[in-house]
């Protein structure tokens, strides 16, 4: 299908549009139509899986189009096989936040609904554009919905938390952005795939290197900047902590894979010890941070900032592994193979859509506690399956996952970076796996206190489980993250020969060659 891609960025704008003319006093058909336009795009967004040809290291569904013709930018859109799976994960989810909100949301329905909306086709917009400024237009775009679910329907510090989040991502693409202009100005073109062949000193690249490590470090987020995070999910709704932790963190991990590792590829060699230090500081302290945290919303946070580490892991690492020759063949450094690059790469990759299912789906589990008991204190809780046994259930479940229990999603991307990882530096993966130890031992600890055990409030006794509603959001959630888990080669296969290119662009220098 011609335009598909322009479709599922523009269709459920237009949707965004149509609930906000029905209005607030119409809150039951904003719902409605909501939901119709959002599994109308995420049933669209099948199309690109079934149209998509793996075999293929170029773009697909390419569509390119006049924007500003003064400036060359153009309205230049396609996807890999990198993009396509963060567009499944974009459509579904929104999809699982709008049938989540139903009946939580009685303060301005409408607008909530349109808000997330608006934002799912910001987003696929960022995972599909070409164009190095429709990406940023699409990137900065993207902040301003998630603003104002914070703003308005968060919690007490909701102000706080909102004008915290637009500042630190907003300051970390203002550099994004005069980077790509300078290299406008040296190439005359913000086509990515001219960006990619723009010759560039060392000196050049480290500077954008670094432009661009403040757009993504925020948004993954890596430590040190990772401090927005824990304020943003406890004061945002639920659904907002959902797209937030499942989508919006994905954008900075995206970002490392179509910009720096391509434009910049000597800088990232360079640089990349650095990256990986940060992403090991991150896995492991971050992880002995969780573990002290009494709201379930703040564990979670710091469990995501955690889990992300693996995927800066991931990409990195490969420059401690391989080179590539002036002969342009590819060689080993210390032994290392060609399939463990493969092993982190794509177990970044899987551990993105791994942590976004498992994310989304333990902060809908504090959601559904919270709407009942509206506390997300561990200590207000206790004993809860013995009044909600179906809703522990998934709960445990997730929480299983989260901790990289083998069958899970959560175990197979992690799993794939160590292995990388091993053979960059034996000290990468040994800090890496001490989280699967910390990581449970966190996540465990609240299962304990939260679900098993005696009642010691006396609320917990009142509460009802799961509702028909509750449970195929939960359910669908769960399918996803055993699927993954017990099969994980469908999303391998769909992006092996984007990570092949990638690998190549990323081990191509940019230098020119000593005589």
């Amino acid at each position: 299908m011609e335009s598909l891609l322009s479709l599922l960025i523009w269709l459920p704008i237009v949707g965004a549009v149509s609930v906000l003319v029905i209005g607030n006093n119409r809150s039951d058909l904003a719902r409605w139509v909501s939901v119709v336009v959002s599994l109308a795009v995420f049933a669209l967004s099948l199309n690109l899986w079934a149209g998509f040809d793996p075999s293929t290291q170029g773009m697909q569904f390419v569509e390119n189009s006049a924007w500003i013709p003064q400036f060359n930018i153009n309205y230049h859109i396609g996807i890999d096989g990198i993009s396509l799976l963060l567009i499944l994960l974009t459509t579904l989810s929104t999809f699982l936040v709008i049938i989540a909100g139903w009946e939580v949301i009685q303060n301005r329905a409408a607008d909530y609904m349109a808000a997330f909306l608006i934002m799912e086709g910001l987003i696929i917009g960022v995972f599909s554009s070409l164009d190095a400024i429709l990406f940023y237009v699409f990137w900065e775009a993207s902040l301003i919905p998630m603003l104002l679910i914070v703003g308005i329907w968060g919690g007490q510090n909701r102000v706080y938390a909102a004008i915290k989040f637009f500042l630190y991502t907003f300051l970390g693409s203002v550099f994004m952005l005069v980077s790509l202009i300078y290299m406008y100005i040296q190439g005359g073109s913000f086509s990515l795939a001219a960006l990619n062949e723009l010759p560039l000193s060392l000196t050049e690249q480290s500077w954008i290197f670094w432009a661009f490590f403040l757009a993504f470090a925020v948004k993954v987020p890596m430590f040190p900047v990772h401090t927005w995070l824990p304020d943003a999910h406890v004061q945002a709704p639920t659904g907002g902590s959902v797209i937030l932790a499942a989508i919006m963190l994905k954008m900075g991990g995206y970002g490392f894979f179509r910009f720096s590792l391509p434009i910049t590829p000597d800088a990232s060699s360079e640089f990349a010890i650095i990256v990986i230090t940060l992403s090991l500081i991150a896995i492991v302290y971050i992880g002995f941070v969780a573990l002290v945290q009494k709201d379930m919303k703040k564990l979670i946070a710091y469990s995501s900032i955690s889990h992300m580490g693996f995927v800066t892991l991931g990409v990195f690492a490969l420059f401690s592994i391989v080179k590539m020759g002036t002969d342009g063949q590819i060689y080993s450094i210390a032994g290392g193979s060609l399939e463990s690059v493969y092993l982190g790469l794509e177990g970044a990759m899987i551990q993105m859509i791994s942590h976004g299912f498992i994310s989304a789906a333990l902060f809908l589990v504090v959601g559904v506690l919270y709407e009942r008991l509206h506390s997300r204190e561990i200590s207000s809780y206790g004993g809860v399956i013995n009044s909600m046994p179906k809703f522990t259930g998934f709960a445990v479940l997730f929480a299983l996952a989260n901790a990289g229990l083998p069958g899970t999603s959560g175990f197979v991307g992690e799993f794939m970076v160590i292995l990388g990882s091993l053979q960059a530096n034996f000290w990468y993966a040994f800090f890496a796996a001490m989280i699967l130890i910390v990581g449970a031992a966190y996540t465990l600890w609240m299962v304990k206190r939260v679900f098993w055990g005696p009642i010691v409030n006396s609320d917990v006794s009142t509460l009802s489980d799961i509702n028909a509603r509750e449970f195929i959001v939960l359910a669908i959630l769960a399918v996803a993250v055993l699927a993954v888990g017990v099969y994980p080669q469908p999303l391998i296969e769909v992006m092996h020969v984007s990570m092949v290119s990638l690998l190549e662009q990323a081990l191509t220098t940019k230098l020119p060659v000593a005589l």
